[in-house]
């Protein structure tokens, strides 16, 4: 039997702008800040660029695209959008539960790395780091992640303000807030960009950053052929940073008008993402070629909170320049976490019935609870270790999400939207994604996105399971 549909109008984002910064804003995240500068870097610089471009546009816009197509024509979050297009006796909206489960688990722990940005803000802010040396920096970051109580309640303090957004709306909080985060970290990010671009020394990090070096994407450090390893590598990228595959994209394609064609929007949306993290790789790779730090960490977690703060604690007006970057990551995370928190609060109004403040409210219990196995990796649960010495919950909930539920998901979306008579279709998904101006997407690529477009998630999931264990 299918899930209960609710009939009631559904709300629409007040302008396209809000819908490009809203969506950008949910696929914009931490990752693009850490994650991206430190993969271009190992992998050859400008030349892994044009892989991910590549990438890009083959595998992850088609795939936002039949997201947000799915979202519009259904007029629903992930609760009910595969219910109402669904032909009958089929089971797609079984999809809807794996959906939530991996909202709900990357809020799990992503609310907690949210937390240990505030608590990084506040201490560049007020001057902790000053006078200090590399290695008392560097403990900042283990003594914060075994505080259980500031942890617990600054990532309270997160979903609170996540929630609080989410209950004031579409238009008046979530759309109205998201757009001057967004504007504010855009703003933020171009002054920093400028800023570390003009410090001595920083012109060796920009070759580093900007010029290709092809050998690199060939060969590593040992001369062993890694092209492979480069080409998961930038597909990686490319289908991670979009937040595609569990109806993240889909609840706002759910909330705009038909009036502008799908693939255009999903075109400006990824340039923007994309951009931010470009612009982030001209921060953090720079940087690290004007002051070296002594055994600093080039990538994961540790460059943003042990390497960077060590930076800005030794250039001038550093601890300005240090507060103005944990600001613009605040924006970026807070990004991420409203609009997820749309998601999954819309689930509850779409399935159920439940008003906006009844979800808001039974979700901002559920959520505090649920942070609660990531915050406790680090004091109680420090014996458990998933994959082995120096993992945690997190990298659990992180796995589950990463690799398993956002591959699966995505080809689900693919599935749906190209296989006739037993799914949604090719010819209602082109209708749908090809309505109002902008960008369209051709009928002859249904061979690619029905067969080949599968085949690569397919390969591209098989290779994660098998290069994690």
């Amino acid at each position: 039997m299918k899930d209960k549909i609710l009939s009631s109008e559904r709300e629409k984002f007040g302008s396209r702008l809000g819908f490009i910064l809203i969506s950008a804003g949910c696929a914009i995240g931490l990752g693009n800040v850490w994650r991206f500068p430190y993969i271009v870097s190992q992998y050859g610089g400008a030349a892994f660029i044009l892989l991910y471009l590549l990438f890009l546009v083959i595998f992850g816009l088609p795939i936002m695209t039949m997201e947000f197509a799915v979202g519009r024509a259904s007029q629903k979050s992930i609760a009910g959008s595969f219910s109402a297009l669904e032909p009958k006796g089929t089971k797609w909206h079984l999809f809807s539960w794996v959906g939530i489960v991996g909202n709900y688990l990357l809020m799990m722990f992503y609310t907690v790395v949210t937390a240990w940005m505030f608590i990084y803000f506040y201490k560049m802010a007020i001057g902790d780091f000053a006078n200090q040396s590399a290695t008392e920096v560097y403990a900042h970051y283990d003594i914060i992640k075994s505080n259980f109580l500031l942890q617990f309640l600054v990532t309270a303090l997160v979903i609170i303000l996540g929630v609080f957004v989410c209950s004031l709306g579409l238009k008046k909080g979530v759309e109205k807030i998201n757009k001057v985060m967004m504007l504010c970290l855009l703003a933020i990010i171009v002054v920093l960009a400028i800023y570390v671009c003009t410090l001595d020394g920083a012109g060796e990090g920009l070759k580093y950053y900007l010029i290709p070096n092809f050998n690199k994407i060939l060969y590593d450090a040992d001369g062993n052929f890694i092209f492979g390893e480069v080409l998961f590598a930038a597909l990686g990228q490319a289908f991670f940073t979009l937040s595609i595959g569990m109806g993240s994209m889909a609840i706002f394609g759910s909330y705009i008008k038909k009036d502008r064609s799908l693939f255009g929007e999903s075109v400006s949306i990824a340039a923007l993402d994309t951009g931010v993290a470009f612009v982030a790789g001209l921060i953090v790779i720079p940087a690290t070629f004007v002051f070296p730090v002594e055994g600093a960490i080039t990538g994961g977690p540790g460059l943003i909170f042990q390497t960077l703060p060590n930076i800005f604690n030794n250039i001038i007006g550093g601890r300005i320049w240090g507060t103005l970057f944990f600001l613009f990551m605040i924006f970026a995370a807070m990004s991420t976490v409203t609009a997820v928190f749309e998601n999954i609060i819309a689930f509850g109004m779409d399935k159920w019935g439940w008003s906006r403040k009844k979800s808001c409210l039974i979700n901002l219990g559920l959520l505090i609870v649920l942070c609660l196995p990531c915050v406790l990796g680090y004091s109680v649960f420090t014996g458990f270790t998933p994959f082995g010495a120096g993992s945690s919950v997190l990298d659990l909930e992180d796995f589950i999400v990463s690799n398993n539920i956002l591959p699966i998901g995505s080809l689900i979306y693919v599935l749906f939207c190209t296989f006739d008579k037993k799914a949604w279709g090719w010819n209602q998904f082109l209708t749908e994604a090809n309505q109002g101006k902008g960008l369209k997407i051709h009928s002859k690529l249904k061979i690619y996105c029905k067969y080949v477009l599968p085949l690569l998630l397919i390969v591209f999931y098989v290779y994660g399971i098998i290069s994690m264990f």
